[in-house]
This record gives structure tokens, C-alpha cells and sequence, in this order.
């Protein structure tokens, strides 16, 4: 926070760089992390002095709600104030002339938000998604891939823009990763659809919507392996719950490998050649994170310098999120701007740079008629 000390170029002048905070920032935070994804961007946005918007997704309604009753009661409505409200509120919400405007959600929603943001000339931070892929290196740990990849994918039922969205694996490889995912999902899950531990998708219409990817996959030939507990079903239309699901032979085509999926499918590709799987990461939209299994580490090094993504893991999936001293965000469409630690503090922050003339002003004086014998020292000087 301190005024940073830069060269000055000329003789008692002095020059530094003062950290002054942005003023009112909007955050727009979603619901498949209420409080986590509210307060780690507000984290930021407070330890750099601004002031803040709140308005909480419309999907978490009670969750919404607590989080105005108690910012309420402790926080003064011009330090902190949370709206809340449907999409049509957050439409407006977002086009509030802010200082700055903090988005967590879908990269089609997060071209909405921006164009908004624009008509005011917003500056906007867009932590969005897209599809994660998930590498396996020819000489990986097939089971602890499995295992970890299924750790994610299983948490919060991949509801996460950093689940991995679909996986790339050798072609030789693939029966031992169907394998070791089952035994890996079954043995955390013995049962699921009473299970506490296993998480509801989180409305009818995204229930609908994942059912629908896994039809559309079947027309269209994929094979599709249900990871359900023993003697209970796939999915539960009640209770909101499916089943983790392997989905082999998938092609671009297909809706599952398409849009981003925030659930608990997980699509297969595989690969003969190492640099298919890079090719194919790299022909396709930026995303928001990578995961690369495998402990070479040249070819380690040649995934990460090859590939471009908002965050890159290796040997595990989602990890990097809960590592303060990193950036985290996305590039191209997963999103724009990163927070997190130090990194937050500078993305809200304005670096003003501030000069102090020299008394005798003399970096001045060269702007002063006449000009001959500054031209004439000019180029003399570049004739020397």
C-alpha cells in the first residue's frame, strides 16, 4: 500500500507510483459457492480500500437472504450493501456505473455482463468457465488419475467452472480408467441418493439439462457407463441426484462436448500421439483451467509451455484455487482479470503515478519557444 519510489529522469525531480483504491465495486457472485464466491472477491476488493456491491444469485435464495440480514447488521449500506433480486435485477445491477465490476458465472452470461459494463466503460474482472480438459500422460498412475480426477468430479457433483469437463486419455489406458473410476466412486459413495455426502444438482431445469447431454450423447453414439451405487438408480428426478457417468466414443458433434457441462459427466477422448491431445486442446476455445497427468517432466514442461489456460495443475485437479499467493482467473473466453492475495489487491487498486518537479523545473524547459537551438543540440547530439 506503501507510494512506490520510481527513477526520476531528471536531476531533483522525484516520481512515484501511489496505490490509491478504485472507489464502488459490483460483485455478482453465483450460487454453486454462495459465500465462498461473494467474500473471496469482496476479500480483495476491501483490502485495497474500495467500498462494495453485493447482489448473490437468485438460486440460493435463502443463502441470499442470511447474507443480507447480517451484512446489514454489520456493515454501514455505503461500505457493503447486498441486493438482492432475480435476473432482471442483476441486469441492472450491471449496469450500474461502477468503478469496476466483479463476475463469477457462465461465459455466455459474462458476454451480457461485459456489453452492459460497457456503456459506461466499466473495466470488469469475468471469472467464467468453458471446458477444463484433463490430460493423461502415456506413463501416468492410471489410479490415482482416476482417483483424483473422480475426487472433483464428484465434489459438489462437478458443479464447479473448474471440474474437469472432459478427459483425454491413451487409447490402451482407457478400460483401466473406467476400472479404477468405479471402484475409486463406489468405495467414497457406497450409496448416493441418501447420501448426505452427495451433492443435488441444484435446480429442475439443470437436471433436465444434463439428463438431456447424456440422451443427445447416446443418439449420437457414444457409450455411456453409469458409475451408480449398487441396486439404486442413475438419477433421481425427486431427489435431484445422478450418478457420476463415464461417456466414451464422444465426437464434437455430440451437445456434451459442446457446452460446458457443471455436472457430473465426465466425456472420454482419447489419443494415439501425445501431440493430438495438445491439438485438440489448443483448436478449441481457452479454458479456464488444465490438468495434466504424468511425471515426466519434460513433457510436463512442454504441456504447460504448449498450452494456454487460465490456470494449469499437474498431477491433480482444482488445486491452484486454494493457493492465495496465486493469480486465479481465466483467459480469452473463460474470462478476463485474476484476484486472490496480493493479486486481488492490485486488480482493485489504481497505480497513479504522481511527479514532483525540480525546483528549477528544468525537464520543462525543453518544451519552450524558441525551438532552433534545441533542434540544432538535438541533432547534434545524434550525430555524435
Amino acid at each position: 500500500m506503501q507510494d512506490q519510489l520510481v527513477e526520476a529522469p531528471e536531476p531533483g525531480m522525484k516520481t512515484w507510483i501511489q496505490q490509491q483504491p478504485l472507489g464502488v465495486i459490483g460483485i455478482i457472485s453465483p450460487w454453486n459457492f454462495p459465500i465462498n464466491l461473494s467474500f473471496g472477491p469482496l476479500a480483495s476488493v476491501f483490502s485495497a480500500g474500495n467500498t462494495a456491491m453485493l447482489k448473490p444469485s437468485e438460486l440460493t435464495p435463502k443463502t441470499s437472504a442470511l447474507l443480507a440480514e447480517l451484512v446489514a447488521r454489520y456493515f454501514a449500506p455505503e461500505e457493503l450493501t447486498v441486493v438482492l433480486g432475480d435476473a432482471e435485477v442483476g441486469k441492472a445491477f450491471s449496469a450500474l456505473p461502477f468503478d469496476h465490476l466483479v463476475f463469477t458465472g457462465s461465459t455466455a452470461v459474462g458476454k451480457h455482463i461485459m456489453r452492459a459494463a460497457a456503456e459506461n466503460l466499466v473495466p470488469v474482472t469475468l471469472e467464467l468457465g468453458g471446458k477444463s480438459p484433463a490430460v493423461v500422460d502415456e506413463k501416468a498412475d492410471i489410479v490415482q488419475a482416476a482417483e483424483r480426477i473422480m475426487t472433483v468430479k464428484t465434489f459438489n457433483v462437478g458443479q464447479i467452472c473448474i471440474s474437469p469437463d472432459y478427459m483425454i486419455v491413451p487409447e490402451h489406458q482407457v478400460e483401466h480408467f473406467v476400472a479404477a473410476a468405479k471402484i475409486f466412486v463406489q468405495s467414497s459413495f457406497p450409496t448416493m441418493q441418501g447420501n448426505p455426502d452427495y451433492t443435488s444438482i441444484i435446480s429442475d431445469n439443470h437436471f433436465k439439462r444434463l439428463i438431456g447431454l447424456l440422451d443427445d450423447a447416446k443418439k449420437k453414439g457414444a457409450n455411456v457407463i453409469s458409475l451408480a451405487a449398487e441396486g439404486e438408480p442413475d438419477y433421481d428426478v425427486n431427489s435431484r441426484k445422478i450418478a457420476p457417468f463415464l461417456v466414451l466414443d464422444v465426437t464434437d458433434d455430440m451437445n456434451i462436448m459442446q457446452e460446458e457441462i457443471f455436472g457430473p459427466l465426465l466425456p472420454i477422448k482419447t489419443y494415439a500421439k501425445p501431440e493430438e491431445a495438445v491439438a485438440y486442446i489448443n483448436h478449441n476455445p481457452r479454458p479456464l483451467a488444465a490438468y495434466y497427468f504424468g511425471d515426466n517432466p519434460e513433457r510436463q514442461q512442454a504441456f504447460a509451455r504448449n498450452t494456454i489456460s487460465g490456470g494449469l495443475v499437474i498431477n491433480d485437479a482444482m488445486t491452484h484455487v486454494s493457493v492465495e499467493t496465486l493469480p486465479f482467473g481465466g483467459v480469452g473466453p473463460s474470462g478476463m482479470g485474476a484476484y486472490h492475495g496480493i493479486h486481488g489487491f492490485k486488480r482493485f487498486t489504481h497505480e497513479k503515478a504522481v511527479v514532483l518537479q525540480s525546483k528549477d523545473g528544468a525537464s520543462g524547459k525543453r518544451l519552450r519557444a524558441p525551438y532552433q537551438d534545441k533542434q540544432a543540440a538535438l541533432e547534434e547530439m545524434l550525430d555524435s
